[in-house]
């Protein structure tokens, strides 16, 4: 069965993890997703490890290969007029433009929604930007460490009053993924008013906004309550806490008062448990300088998931962490298939994250690898929009493609 966006046609420009991950999510679910890179060198992911083999090759990427699946790739310096000319030919056969250009390199090119409107009217452009296109941020560069610090994620996994404990950022480009992420639903949104019959327009998406967004009833406590959350800090009902096992990690979770009695039994009903000042959660909150330590003495002598289980069949939310090697390894995640393999001609054949969804008539799937830079270059620009081979061959001379 054909792809649920397989009637789609996007054009992407993309560097790294934001606009590449939006066009990939549409591409896995049957869009034709364009990617435009710059002559020579591409996107700047060709440049981030780890690398199939160890040497650093802009082919074998992990972090391009998987943010690229199902894409065709063309290149076009998009600061010459011509190059410019014939990426205009391009959108106006498209449904969509997603990109993540700095606003500063939008204004010195012409990348103008106003003009490609006039060339299509249907034409969706989603810009992502670190900040937005608007404010006194407009045209700061930042990388992911800026923008996930910027949007709160950072303090959240610090901890207040704790010098030791140090705000901390998540490994790799999560920034970039949220952005992502938000960028696709918006596009799609904006793609199916245009379906209904309303004229294209223009999508925008700010990264820092998008973490932003993500860090719950964070961002309420402090007007509501003056209260600063943060991985250890202070939380007004406890316990809702990660605790060292003899054998890993877990995440404890009873902060109703069923789940503390039914954690409460599972540890054999300790006397400390019946104090007053841990009878009710807002007081465990308040004293759980005191509480902390008891848990942590009987967690630390439990295995994960003996302790797991027990809690689990008491209807008490605890959780392993899992590391990397229990998730390559889960039993569950490869019943559901959820790691694919994915051949590429120069990197070789790896696993791969998959869809973390399931459509039952139009089926997610890995159809091609991601591409070499400029692989359809020819296929694109002969094929679809009728260059004869001599011109190609004099774009390709003069770096333009």
């Amino acid at each position: 069965m054909p792809g649920p966006l397989s009637s789609l046609r996007i054009i992407e420009v993309g560097e790294m993890v934001s606009a590449p991950y939006a066009a990939k999510l549409m591409a896995d679910l049957g869009a034709e997703v364009i990617k435009v890179e710059r002559p020579g060198s591409g996107d700047r992911a060709r440049t981030r490890g780890p690398f199939a083999g160890g040497a650093a090759h802009p082919e074998k990427s992990g972090l391009y290969i998987y943010l690229n699946t199902n894409k065709r790739g063309i290149t076009i310096d998009l600061a010459s007029p011509r190059g410019l000319a014939i990426f205009e030919r391009l959108l106006s056969r498209a449904d969509a433009l997603i990109h993540n250009l700095a606003p500063f390199e939008m204004d010195r090119i012409g990348f103008e929604f106003a003009r490609f409107h006039r060339l299509n009217p249907k034409l969706v452009m989603t810009s992502v930007a670190p900040y937005g296109l608007s404010g006194p941020r407009r045209d700061w560069r930042a990388e992911d460490l800026t923008v996930w610090s910027d949007g709160g994620a950072c303090y959240l996994n610090g901890a207040r009053d704790r010098p030791d404990l140090p705000p901390l950022k998540a490994y790799g480009y999560q920034a970039g993924y949220q952005g992502g992420a938000h960028a696709a639903v918006a596009t799609m949104g904006a793609l199916f008013a245009a379906a209904r019959g309303a004229a294209g327009q223009h999508v925008e998406v700010s990264v820092q906004e998008s973490v932003a967004a993500i860090i719950e009833m964070a961002n309420t406590f402090w007007p509501y309550m003056g209260m600063v959350l943060t991985r250890y800090g202070p939380k007004p009902v406890q316990p809702l806490d990660t605790f060292e096992c003899r054998d890993g990690w877990i995440f404890a979770c009873c902060v109703e008062e069923h789940q503390w009695r039914s954690f409460v039994e599972v540890m054999g009903n300790p006397e400390w448990a019946s104090e007053e000042i841990f009878d009710e959660r807002f007081k465990r909150g308040v004293n759980y300088d005191a509480l902390r330590p008891l848990l942590a003495d009987w967690i630390g002598k439990q295995s994960v998931q003996d302790l797991y289980h027990k809690a689990q069949a008491r209807r008490v939310p605890f959780a392993p962490i899992s590391n990397l090697a229990d998730l390559v390894n889960s039993e569950h995640l490869r019943a559901r298939g959820f790691f694919v393999d994915v051949t590429h001609p120069q990197a070789g054949n790896f696993k791969y994250p998959g869809a973390p969804y399931r459509l039952s008539r139009t089926p997610w799937e890995i159809r091609r690898p991601a591409p070499a830079l400029g692989q359809h270059n020819d296929e694109i620009f002969g094929s679809e929009l009728g260059l004869e081979a001599r011109e190609i061959e004099a774009l390709r001379r003069e770096a333009v493609i």
